[in-house]
């Protein structure tokens, strides 16, 4: 009996912990999750990208080591100092981007130069050597009126360097100091750049010895409208990094984890002046263009695609106002006659989504973009038009609206002006061969301070006739003293006359 019992109380427990494990198995789910995707199509989640290879999830990376992009940069990147004369007394001079723009506004690295004129004043920045035999890239601001330059190197031996030439419109200037066999940065290619990848940023900041800070580009394609300070035509597509910098390593180089090039510190944003957690770096694709032009030609020759474009980031207001539908990439809000984008069949209200192929996504990926060519040179560009993409060639020009080779541009700098020489269509109607038409007058130079309006067509310079921008630039060039522009306005009578001082006392 007792054997009977002792049984009943086994079978029974064996069914309850059975009936237990089932019912918990049938209503509490214990298998991992497993996104329904991955069951349907076998292939891995996006949001596994990069982390997990379908075979070892575990696995850790390896801990990066920057020492030997570190040994590679130190001695190809120089100290520069410079000093500039005194021209008169008590002039405060600030350097071109030392103003604030409220809270988060810019600055450069170097802060105020301010000061009485009577001493002369003294700044500095770094610079990097692009070839065994001398050459060195920095910034336009760093040697911008400077009198002397002194270049140091990691080892502390000093040169004199002589300026070979400069590009406001970019910030670029590029040294040559007399040695031989010196350690040089080999040219990355910016295009490859992924925002999130390691970056070193190499300089002298605060006056102390070579200093390297790492960092992450944390945006690409950024532009502050700071280059406009000392260039009518200015260039930006900046890369952005979170790179420490300070006062001191502008004209510095950017550089990879494997040692190239990827380009040349230019600005930080900060309320204060000393880095705040930004900075930005122009791409060494421009750079590496830019310096070619320089060494070539002494100019940049600049490639205009012949548009102008909407701001970025436009709010439904303003799409509204303007009838602006949604799109991706930069909105053609006008297109100029003469132009190449106009010729090629680009109309106002287009989106540019593309340049050979690169996506576009703001005005300063196509201006980053358009900068790396040449006039002359044949792009092929993407557009959205009434909801369909069309692929275009277009044969880039200059400022002047053709694809000459420009011998220089910094007299017409002075100008603070657009100009284009005129076709038939102009000049037939006003009785003329040819002439130069001010399609733009801006507030920074010198045709704003006469009473010259937008379209007048420069017909004469000193009594000369001109026919074409590069005639005009040249009778510039060469005129003395007090110059006088003769000329008309289309659709209106008579000759008018303009004073033009281009030298300001």
């Amino acid at each position: 009996m007792k054997i009977k019992q002792v049984l009943g109380v086994v079978l029974l427990s064996a069914a309850t912990a059975v009936g237990s494990v089932w019912g918990y198995n049938r209503f509490v789910d214990t298998r991992p999750y497993v996104y329904n995707n991955q069951l349907d199509s076998g292939k891995i989640p996006s949001n596994y990208a990069k982390f997990f290879d379908g075979m070892n999830n575990t696995a850790v990376p390896e801990a990066l080591d920057f020492t030997g992009a570190s040994t590679a940069a130190i001695p190809a990147t120089v100290h520069i100092t410079t000093k500039t004369n005194a021209k008169s007394n008590n002039i405060t001079r600030r350097s071109p981007f030392s103003d604030l723009f409220g809270d988060g506004g810019l600055e450069d690295f170097f802060g105020d130069r301010g000061g009485s004129r009577s001493m002369p004043q003294q700044a500095s920045g770094s610079g990097a050597v692009i070839s065994e035999d001398g050459y060195i890239v920095t910034n336009n601001h760093v040697i911008d009126g400077a009198n002397e330059i002194l270049v140091r190197l990691s080892n502390r031996k000093s040169f004199t360097a002589k300026l070979v030439a400069s590009d406001p419109s970019s910030d670029l200037a590029i040294l040559k100091i007399e040695a031989k066999g010196l350690p040089f940065l080999v040219y990355g290619n910016s295009e490859d750049i992924k925002v999130g990848q390691w970056v070193l940023a190499v300089g002298y900041p605060l006056n102390l010895q070579a200093t390297v800070t790492a960092g992450i580009v944390s945006a690409k394609g950024r532009t502050l409208d700071i280059n406009r300070r000392q260039s009518n035509s200015p260039v930006e597509s900046f890369i952005q990094t979170d790179a420490a910098v300070n006062p001191g390593n502008s004209g510095g180089p950017l550089v990879s984890t494997d040692g190239r090039l990827l380009g040349i510190n230019s600005a930080i944003a900060s309320p204060t002046g000393s880095y705040a957690g930004y900075s930005f770096t122009i791409p060494v694709n421009i750079v590496k263009k830019v310096v070619a032009d320089l060494l070539k030609f002494g100019t940049v020759q600049r490639a205009f695609l012949g548009i102008n474009y909407a701001p970025d980031n436009l709010s439904e207001e303003y799409r509204k106002q303007n009838g602006i539908a949604d799109g991706e990439g930069v909105f053609v809000s006008d297109v100029p006659e003469g132009g190449a984008a106009g010729s090629s069949g680009i109309k106002k209200g287009d989106f540019i989504t593309k340049v050979n192929n690169v996506p576009v996504y703001s005005g300063a990926d196509l201006v980053g973009q358009v900068a790396t060519y040449r006039p002359g040179d044949k792009i092929s560009v993407n557009y959205v038009r009434g909801g369909k993409e069309y692929t275009t060639s277009v044969v880039l020009r200059n400022s002047a609206g053709n694809t000459d080779i420009v011998k220089s541009q910094a007299i017409l700098e002075k100008l603070g002006a657009s100009l284009q020489t005129i076709d038939a269509k102009i000049a037939t109607p006003m009785g003329v061969k040819g002439g130069v038409q001010v399609k733009e007058i801006r507030q920074d130079g010198a045709f704003s301070e006469t009473r010259m309006q937008e379209g007048f067509v420069i017909l004469k310079v000193n009594g000369k006739d001109v026919l074409t921008v590069d005639e005009f630039k040249s009778a510039l060039e060469k005129a003395t003293g007090s110059i006088k522009l003769d000329g008309m306005y289309p659709g209106y009578e008579g000759v008018f006359s303009y004073p033009l001082r281009l030298s300001k006392e």
